[in-house]
């Protein structure tokens, strides 16, 4: 009997995780993570296919500390197999200043990052002379590649009041540390980057034809809750704030027809036969009972990422 599942798209995939990421290992595996509803650990799955992915069995392969930094409020990991080792990306909290957010790394040398033990490497370090970075609100890292540099791209919060949710850029020195000083590359210039709070978050990257497409997310995390997008090309010097360039209006949002409100926190993947595939997270009711950050129905959807004739991806519901 074929158990195989179909595939669905831009429907509930794994019910009730957020800032979704999956990552396809060079042995074909897939493996998935994403921020749980009690924002109390880390959880990994691994199946040969996207499909498999939903019924996988799921372990916590690390759990938040009783008291102190890692305490409370853990997002937003990513896992990386970066130099011959396993690394996750996350932020955490603190039982006592709760909203002190901080990225920390964990890392895996075993071959297996499910059964394999993972250690703390602390903090995210900055570089030598940057006095700046994560000494405030620090959130979403993600790290891509780019002409043998490794690049770490995190969301970081400036100002007084509410304040602003910018993006930060900085090439790296090793897995946990950087190596060169902080680079602003978008700030909530636009009212759909606006609503609620002033938010740019949540980057993730995908290459093509010699450019480097970065999604990111805009606004609080309800219905108002959309992506945009940041180009430039492979060749161009990625520290300098110039070689990007912003989409003025969001490449994906709320469809009320559809029943999809507050895409966002993606991720991108490749399907079994090595088409391009944005994972995000959406809700399905468009009234949401409560604060929305502790609302659980953030679900992981899969989207078929199209391309344009100029080579730039598109993100449609269709």
């Amino acid at each position: 009997m074929n158990t195989t599942k179909t595939l669905k798209y831009n429907e509930p995939w794994i019910m009730q995780r957020a800032d979704p990421y999956v990552y396809r290992h060079t042995d074909g595996n897939y493996y998935f993570t994403a921020s749980v509803p009690a924002y109390d650990g880390i959880v990994l799955r691994r199946a040969e296919s996207l499909a498999a992915l939903a019924d996988a069995p799921e372990t916590e392969i690390w759990h938040k500390h009783e008291k102190g930094p890692m305490s409370i409020h853990i997002w937003a990991p990513e896992l990386h197999y970066l130099e011959g080792a396993w690394y996750i990306y996350y932020a955490g909290g603190d039982k006592d200043a709760i909203w002190d957010i901080r990225p920390y790394v964990l890392k895996c040398e075993d071959e297996d990052p499910i059964t394999g033990k993972w250690t703390e490497l602390g903090k995210m370090k900055r570089a030598e002379d940057d006095e700046f970075s994560f000494e405030a609100f620090s959130l979403d890292a993600t790290v891509f590649e780019n002409r043998g540099s490794h690049y770490y791209v995190w969301a970081e919060k400036v100002g007084v009041g509410k304040q602003i949710s910018n993006l930060y850029i900085a090439r790296m020195a090793a897995p946990d540390k950087l190596e060169t000083v902080q680079v602003m590359l978008t700030t909530p210039d636009y009212d759909w980057e606006r609503v609620g709070f002033w938010v740019n978050e949540g980057p993730a990257v995908i290459k093509r034809g010699g450019k480097i497409f970065l999604t990111y997310s805009a606004s609080e995390t309800g219905k108002p809750y959309c992506m945009g997008m940041l180009t430039a090309d492979e060749d161009s010097d990625l520290l300098d704030p110039r070689s990007w360039v912003k989409e003025r209006y969001p490449v994906l949002k709320s469809d009320e027809k559809l029943g999809i409100f507050g895409p966002g926190h993606n991720s991108f993947t490749v399907d079994e036969e090595g088409n391009d595939i944005c994972v995000y997270h959406a809700r399905n009711e468009e009234e949401i009972t409560g604060d929305p950050l502790y609302n659980p129905n953030r679900h992981a959807q899969l989207m078929k990422v199209k391309w344009d004739e100029e080579g730039r991806p598109v993100f449609s519901y269709d």
